[in-house]
């Protein structure tokens, strides 16, 4: 018999930086960033905040020093494009799911469903639903509801910054949303067709950017491996450096002497400095994430080490 011919074996690197990826319908954020940090040869890596396999979007992946930005990123400001169907509730409120009941759509203009979209804007209390990440006694609610075991997933609250309508037709609606951590674009759809008193349930999902890469240069899986193929320079040019994961973070230039201090986990004191800072070395590498007392003392939130620009 043939020898089994053995993959060769993937050389991984230390790798910085950020991956601004237009995920695809049908792959797991987890199968996204695993696909991604392959084409990278990067030796670790982490995505910021789950988008279900329906969805489709921006999805930050942080390799190597950017992995420490990953929550900054995860309570940030998102925004959706997203399509609820009328009439029919699922098991996992998007249309992934087997439909739990049926109700005839009923005749909606303008002002009835901006009376049921109302309530939903501000801070409101959300339940999550059942098919969901969430862990409750250190495992995922969607394993539970899988197994047939009955799931009550908490009610809490989020923020819907902004919540608009921008077409339907009989039986859907498309609305655009921007909201903050922690929602649930299905639970939405789902307590709009109850407000509308037919039911509904998710049916097209897309993120359109996370905070802070409000107007993202996304990149397909497609195009990284195109770029892969024509080489390293052609695939690190999709990596954005990990300084642009900061958003509006002042920044703190230091001098050798302070660079040293802060590289050693010492505090320093700069002059009429205060509040939350990133500092960034001498040589312009990021060095620290900082925040500094009225006196300018400062306190050290996160280190990192990156090699120099």
């Amino acid at each position: 018999m043939p020898r089994e011919r053995k993959l060769p074996r993937i050389a991984w690197r230390d790798l910085h930086g950020i991956v601004l990826l237009d995920k695809p319908e049908g792959l797991s954020s987890n199968q996204a960033l695993q696909e991604v940090r392959r084409l990278f040869r990067a030796a670790k890596g982490g995505h910021t905040g789950a988008l279900d396999p329906m969805a489709t979007g921006l999805l930050p992946l942080c390799f190597g020093e950017a992995t420490k930005l990953a929550g900054n990123l995860l309570g940030a400001r998102k925004a959706y494009l997203a399509e609820c169907r009328l009439g029919i509730a699922t098991t996992t409120a998007d249309r992934e799911g087997e439909p739990l009941r049926q109700r005839s759509v009923p005749a909606l203009d303008g002002a009835t469903v901006e009376a049921a979209l109302a309530p939903l804007r501000g801070r409101i209390v959300q339940v999550p639903p059942a098919y969901s990440a969430l862990k409750q006694g250190g495992e995922p609610l969607y394993l539970k509801a899988r197994r047939g075991e009955a799931v009550e997933a908490p009610p809490r609250e989020v923020e819907i910054h902004r919540l608009e309508l921008l077409s339907r037709t009989a039986d859907t609606l498309v609305f655009e949303v921007e909201c903050g951590s922690g929602t649930y674009v299905r639970s939405l759809a789902v307590d709009l067709g109850e407000a509308l008193g037919c039911g509904a349930h998710l049916s097209a999902l897309r993120r359109l950017w996370v905070e802070p890469f409000r107007e993202p240069h996304m990149v397909t899986l497609a195009q990284l491996e195109q770029a892969a193929g024509q080489g390293d320079e052609a695939l690190l040019a999709w990596l954005l450096p990990v300084a642009a994961g900061l958003g509006d973070w002042p920044k703190l230039p230091l001098d050798e002497v302070q660079s040293q201090a802060i590289a050693r986990g010492q505090p320093i004191v700069v002059a009429g400095v205060s509040g939350p800072h990133a500092a960034f070395a001498s040589d312009g590498a990021l060095l620290a994430l900082l925040e500094l007392d009225a006196d300018g003392r400062s306190r050290i939130l996160r280190g990192f080490n990156l090699p120099p620009p």
